[in-house]
């Protein structure tokens, strides 16, 4: 089994708090729980406290992360569109549920 790194896992939780926290204050929708974003956010603080701040990957706006909300963040055209194919991939998953 493959286990991450820590830049690995810091990015990956940077990415997961970009891309739903654009799909919840841009788009007023979302595809995870409060508590599931909340879960991400307080795991990526804690990484941050223990291993740094800087990763190359958005880092200023993850400076001093507290994970109270994401709605300071950057929603670039990156952010925009992979939010987007999360939410076609969402719904496609969805529609194959029924």
């Amino acid at each position: 089994m493959y286990k991450q790194t820590v830049p690995e896992r810091i990015k990956q939780l940077r990415t997961l708090m970009l891309i739903h926290s654009y799909i919840y204050y841009k788009l007023h929708s979302n595809i995870v729980s409060d508590d599931l974003w909340q879960m991400w956010a307080n795991e990526l603080r804690d990484m941050q406290k223990e291993h740094g701040e800087e990763w190359g990957w958005y880092d200023e706006d993850f400076k001093n992360w507290s994970g109270d909300t994401g709605m300071h963040l950057t929603f670039d055209s990156w952010v925009i569109s992979k939010s987007h194919y999360v939410i076609a991939v969402n719904k496609k998953m969805m529609e194959n549920k029924q």
